[in-house]
């Protein structure tokens, strides 16, 4: 019965040739993108280099200080003194990783001018994340203490700074008119990832910034590791409980608020107390999808209206015959489901050459987009439920048609 159903999909689709790129194009563009989006939503959530641990982790990068009587509102990304005060000297945690977002600056070489994005570090920063190591290794916490100028630096920045040569390690390397000698190379990690991204690691101590300052805000984040993945709530509420007991640095403000969160929910985190960033990202992400599918399904819906009207006398001879209203719901939606499968096939080999393009462009910097198993699966399901709808009302209408009506026509 498949196999006659897929023999009339196909007869079907070979008669308005017109229509069937149409509805082949909107199917296979709408699935498309949101291959592509879905890639980049899964990178950005699965992709765990250089951070291996996220399972047993919580991450502090937000402040909101809140005037209730004076109305003053104030949020950003932590002091480096908070975080070493108040997350550092936490019980639970194994390790506390302290750095800053990256920041950038220009550095010359041989009159060519190279962007070059910095940040600092603690010493645990090295233990709690996994970089991989193309050459030499971290600096160490003696270095830090001694404030010596070492660094660690990106693939891309070794190529960009110093060309194709052999081992970088003890060399120096200028960034903002200081010179570092460099301890060791890492792995690229995507800008996506903001917290660790970086060209050019430093010690904290050899930060222009006064990392001993009383004030709350500044550009550091922290990370705080736990033995074990059962750790993490009774972490969570050692931080909320030292945020309850923390003083007002200023008199503008009698509120402050500081979440030790999973990463999902720590990287859309708006610094707003009153607004989940998590609720507000998934809210968009959900309007996005329903309006970007609704449009191109409306449009298949007016399409399929179309050819029904057209296989009208095929209905009626075919009722006239016995077959059931339900017997021809089934096979219309069959018919269509196979349209999609069909555009999703296509939409399948769109959505790759897409993808090899945005890698080759580096649109977005160490960003390396890939159709992943989970991907591919997202996209079938999307091609079934785009079938169901644009094909569930032309089949009601279908099943509408009277047997003298439809041989009439």
């Amino acid at each position: 019965m498949l196999r006659n159903y897929f023999l009339i999909a196909i007869a079907v689709l070979k008669r308005r040739k017109f229509f069937t790129f149409i509805s082949l194009f909107v199917i296979s563009f709408t699935l498309a993108v949101l291959m592509v989006l879905t890639a980049f939503i899964d990178k950005i959530i699965n992709d765990d280099y250089p951070d291996k641990k996220r399972d047993r982790s919580l991450y502090i990068n937000k402040l909101q200080e809140v005037g209730s009587k004076t109305g003053y509102t104030s949020s950003g990304s932590l002091s480096f003194s908070f975080l070493n005060r108040y997350a550092a000297t936490l019980r639970t945690p194994v390790k506390v990783a302290i750095s800053s977002l990256y920041q950038s600056t220009n550095t010359y070489v041989n009159n060519k001018k190279i962007g070059v994005n910095y940040k600092y570090t603690n010493g645990d920063y090295w233990d709690v994340m996994d970089y991989v190591f193309t050459e030499g290794g971290p600096y160490t916490k003696g270095q830090i203490e001694r404030a010596e100028r070492v660094a660690v630096i990106s693939e891309d920045l070794k190529r960009d700074y110093f060309g194709d040569v052999g081992t970088v390690v003890g060399k120096y390397i200028e960034a903002d008119n200081v010179q570092y000698r460099i301890s060791g190379v890492v792995k690229n990690v995507p800008v996506t990832s903001y917290l660790l991204y970086s060209d050019l690691y430093l010690p904290y101590t050899v930060s222009k910034m006064d990392y001993k300052g009383k004030s709350y805000q500044g550009p550091y984040a922290a990370v705080l590791l736990a033995n074990s993945k059962k750790d993490l709530p009774k972490m969570q509420a050692e931080y909320e409980q030292v945020m309850q007991k923390v003083p007002y640095e200023n008199k503008d403000f009698d509120k402050l608020y500081s979440h030790a969160d999973t990463y999902i929910t720590g990287y859309l985190r708006s610094g707003d107390e009153k607004k989940s960033g998590y609720r507000t990202a998934l809210t968009m992400l959900i309007v996005f999808i329903v309006f970007f599918m609704l449009l191109p399904t409306l449009n298949l819906i007016n399409i399929n209206v179309t050819r029904i009207m057209e296989r009208s006398s095929e209905i009626g001879v075919r009722k006239a015959f016995g077959a059931s209203s339900g017997t021809l719901v089934y096979q219309f939606l069959v018919e269509n489901i196979i349209l999609t499968l069909l555009g999703g096939l296509i939409g399948v080999l769109l959505s790759g050459i897409i993808v090899y393009c945005f890698n080759r462009a580096n649109l977005i910097d160490n960003l390396q987009l890939s159709l992943s198993p989970v991907v591919l699966l997202w996209g079938l399901l999307a091609c079934f439920v785009f079938g169901l709808l644009s094909g569930v009302y032309p089949a009601w209408r279908m099943s509408r048609f009277s047997v003298i009506t439809a041989l009439r026509s």
